[in-house]
């Protein structure tokens, strides 16, 4: 009989071990799940801080530091070739200048518009806030685009002329910046990251008021 109680104590004490074994490894797991997602939030937040701090300068504007023309090198990856590193793709910021050398207004919102777009291509980590916060910005700089432009709601033949203008200025960008089947498939997986979003306040990075043409 004593035996028998000594075999069901032993049983018990062996279960109450692997029941606080089992406790003990679920808890470690939710510790470490947990700073994760706290190291996650840091990171993400870190990154959307340096995606709204990111703007566009009057030395990129009037050419201070123009890189050199990549050649070949330009479509090579994603991302391109930024040598100057101001965050805008080299061989658009050129293009830019070359279609436009008279005219710094049209400069400063085309330029501001690549440098949004090429935003999708260089992030070190994607999630649905940063997709989303790329996209505010690139949203901020898409309406910019059309603010250089004459408009007079009154008077239709204007507005016609004002939408015509804007589309070509903005798809000079657009065709510009996804000019390859590769840049194309990398929006379009960037783009199904994105949730529902309130836009930023329409406020041009470079006050294009300002600038003499």
């Amino acid at each position: 009989m004593e035996t028998i109680k000594k075999m069901w104590a032993h049983k018990i004490i062996k279960i109450f071990c692997w029941v606080f074994l089992v406790l003990f490894v679920l808890y470690a797991i939710l510790v470490i799940v947990r700073v994760v997602q706290l190291f996650n939030i840091d990171k993400t937040n870190a990154q959307v801080e340096k995606i709204h701090n990111t703007k566009l300068t009057l030395d990129d504007v009037m050419g201070k530091n123009l890189p050199p023309d990549p050649g070949v090198l330009a479509d090579k990856t994603v991302a391109g070739v930024d040598a100057n590193k101001n965050g805008i793709r080299d061989d658009v910021e050129l293009a830019v200048f070359n279609t436009y050398p008279n005219s710094a207004k049209t400069r400063a919102v085309l330029l501001q518009y690549a440098l949004a777009l090429q935003m999708e291509t260089v992030q070190p980590f994607i999630n649905t806030t940063i997709a989303t916060e790329v996209i505010r910005e690139e949203d901020r700089a898409y309406a910019c685009v059309g603010q250089i432009l004459v408009k007079d709601e009154n008077n239709q033949k204007i507005m016609n002329q004002y939408f015509m203008d804007e589309d070509k200025l903005r798809s000079f960008i657009k065709k510009m910046q996804i000019n390859t089947k590769e840049r194309d498939q990398e929006q379009a997986s960037f783009y199904e990251n994105l949730r529902s979003y309130n836009s930023l306040p329409r406020i041009c990075d470079i006050d294009y008021s300002t600038l003499p043409n």
